[in-house]
């Protein structure tokens, strides 16, 4: 297999994102290539061009014929992977200026740490020598949720181990009670009913039923973490609404504080694919954004007349070669994406109009067949690409799932179920929460026969806790 067949399979498994790095990179080694304008990139696009590369007319396709009749007009990028590359590094920028960089790269590697922000509250605060060592093992200890994953007394015997021998727990301690008064608040607790203690401490005094919500955290967390509401109600002396707003004091605070400050690298979404309704029609077209379109160099390519070596000449001609390889390649990949993608709309053209629990039952094989790829080319196309749609941005892949027969002898897709249950728990009555089995008797009445433990995975998969977590007082 030829270095520029494998380049238009690789190409085509590129994110959007990465792909941009690969045309930088092009752009910056070969000199035949530039991006094209916008108003004829415009126009390309409007005369279906789609990639295609343009040469000035004073050059002529005859001056520029250049092993042109060597590019076949369809790339078969349909092929075996495992054929080509064992393991592909995602592709990386290196640019002519290693400082640079671009609209498209993130840089979170100066953001602050919650490390950093304790540590820079301990230096400005007053601290003796002994209690800096100590404060610095404490902090050192802290999770990235803010909680103290070390005992005091293992911290303890460590310090002791070395040159401040003397120090006592008590130390340590003391040293961890004014660390926990730092922010975020609930920073240095050793469990959620301290970190929850912490917040409270540092609440207002003027908030209404405070120490109601202080002795509900200090003397029932247990019962409150089993909604035991009735048993809380009476230990506590306290009515259903007393009770429900101390609980609302109590979710407003933050089980994982060190969220708060905690680094975090943001990843940004490009979808490569567009589709709206025009006058009645799902219309499916490339993001003319995603990626610049390329042309060749006009001004270099008619230099290779006037060469006057051939040393010259062979060095422009591989340029050009190459350039034109490139970007066929890149017209390979997006017509290869675009057909994928129109089919996938075509399938789930319900789902565009309805919403999820009209999600119909998809396979890698349903779309390879109707296309004429291997499935294993429709995995490559819908991984790391993403679709924008009038109901969000989804990666390819999120339209393919699973199907379960109905009664009536048809299927329903998995994304469809997952729906289904999102929305029966969400009417559902917060004092009496619908249990796995009762919601697989509800969707049977539906006539969608699923198993107990298959509405356990799908609510799971959801991120929505078992009924006896969601009861909540009404």
């Amino acid at each position: 297999m030829t270095p520029q067949l494998q380049q238009a399979i690789r190409l085509l498994q590129l994110s959007t994102l990465e792909l941009r790095t690969e045309i930088q990179e092009a752009l910056d080694s070969n000199l035949m290539l530039e991006v094209a304008e916008e108003a004829e990139s415009e126009a390309g696009a409007e005369a279906g061009e789609t990639g295609a590369d343009s040469t000035s007319p004073e050059t002529g396709d005859n001056d520029l014929d250049l092993q042109q009749s060597d590019i076949p007009d369809d790339l078969p990028v349909d092929t075996a992977w495992d054929d080509i590359y064992d393991n592909v590094a995602p592709a990386s920028y290196s640019g002519p200026d290693e400082g640079a960089s671009s609209d498209y790269e993130t840089q979170s590697d100066s953001s602050e740490t919650l490390q950093d922000h304790l540590h820079w509250q301990m230096q400005m605060s007053h601290f003796s020598d002994t209690d800096l060592t100590i404060a610095d093992a404490i902090i050192d200890s802290i999770d990235e949720d803010g909680y103290l994953t070390t005992s005091v007394e293992d911290i303890q015997r460590s310090l002791a181990q070395g040159e401040d021998s003397d120090i006592e727990l008590d130390e340590v301690e003391a040293v961890l009670h004014r660390i926990q008064n730092f922010d975020p608040p609930g920073v240095g607790a050793r469990g959620l009913r301290e970190c929850l203690q912490l917040q409270l401490r540092q609440l207002p005094e003027d908030v209404a039923l405070l120490n109601t919500a202080r002795e509900l955290i200090a003397d029932h967390f247990d019962l409150l973490a089993g909604r035991d509401y009735a048993q809380i109600m009476r230990r506590m002396k306290i009515d259903e609404e007393t009770l429900k707003q101390a609980i609302k004091i109590v979710q407003s605070l933050n089980p994982r504080p060190g969220n708060q400050i905690a680094e975090a690298t943001t990843e940004y979404v490009v979808p490569d694919i567009i589709v709206r309704k025009v006058k009645g029609t799902w219309r499916v077209e490339l993001n003319p954004d995603a990626a610049p379109r390329l042309r060749i160099n006009s001004h270099y390519a008619s230099l290779i007349k006037q060469a006057h070596n051939n040393s010259d000449t062979t060095y422009l001609k591989n340029h050009l070669q190459e350039a034109r390889w490139f970007i066929k390649s890149l017209q390979s990949r997006n017509e290869t994406l675009l057909k994928v993608a129109t089919s996938i709309v075509k399938h789930q053209r319900d789902f565009l109009e309805h919403g999820e629990e009209a999600m119909k039952a998809l396979v890698l094989h349903d779309i390879a067949e109707e296309v004429g790829m291997h499935e294993s080319t429709i995995s490559r196309v819908t991984t790391n690409k993403y679709m924008h749609t009038p109901r969000g941005i989804f990666e390819l892949k999120y339209f393919f799932s699973s199907h379960v027969s109905t009664a009536s002898g048809g299927e329903c897709s998995a994304t469809a179920i997952r729906a289904f249950i999102k929305k029966l728990i969400a009417a559902e009555e917060p004092s009496k929460p619908l249990s796995d089995s009762k919601i697989a008797s509800i969707l049977s009445e539906q006539g969608i026969n699923v198993a107990r433990r298959t509405v356990a995975k799908y609510r799971e998969g959801l991120a929505i806790p078992p009924s006896n977590e969601r009861k909540r007082l009404a």
